[in-house]
């Protein structure tokens, strides 16, 4: 079974340490289970996937209604995290996890917690979203903010041209702030 480990810096993000069965024909493990998260009802559930060349950051994106559950299914990731939400113990805290290859992670990250992801090598993230997608529930935050601190480690990432245009923390509009 797996363990899950809250975050110590920010508060409701949660690392699932994943159980991996091993044999002479290769392993099993499961990636996910609704009742691991019983904060959350599941009952609309979307799965993405996403795959990245070594070197890309994606985000950093927060939702007002949408949490994420991610899994590395191949390569390995560093994800970035930011806490937005006014009302949390933890905001303005900032960590990055290592996912993937030796670290078979799942990650859930709620609503209102800004998420993104460096590929450290070619990469596929598998995530499940609780809500349908909805672009107007989908929002950015620059990645290198240095009001956020997001220990990324990363000198040039390769962008997007949205995710270069995200704003800093302090140029967003209070009503697209969680």
């Amino acid at each position: 079974m797996a363990e899950i480990i809250e975050s110590s810096r920010i508060a409701g993000v949660k690392i699932v340490r994943l159980k991996v069965f091993r044999d002479e024909r290769g392993r099993f493990l499961e990636t996910f289970r609704k009742e691991w998260f019983p904060e959350r009802t599941w009952s609309l559930v979307q799965t993405n996937r996403s795959d990245s060349r070594a070197g890309v950051l994606r985000g950093l994106h927060y939702h007002f209604r949408q949490v994420d559950y991610w899994y590395v299914a191949q390569g390995r990731i560093r994800v970035g995290l930011a806490d937005l939400r006014k009302d949390s113990p933890t905001f303005g805290a900032s960590e990055t996890v290592e996912m993937g290859e030796q670290n078979e992670y799942g990650l859930y990250i709620p609503s209102g917690v800004a998420h993104g992801f460096y590929a450290l090598t070619d990469a596929t993230l598998i995530y499940l979203v609780d809500n349908y997608y909805d672009g107007g529930d989908e929002f950015g935050v620059a990645w290198d903010d240095p009001d956020l601190a997001v220990p990324w480690n990363v000198r040039a990432p390769i962008l997007s041209a949205r995710d270069r245009a995200n704003p800093r923390l302090q140029e967003i509009p209070v009503e697209q702030r969680p």
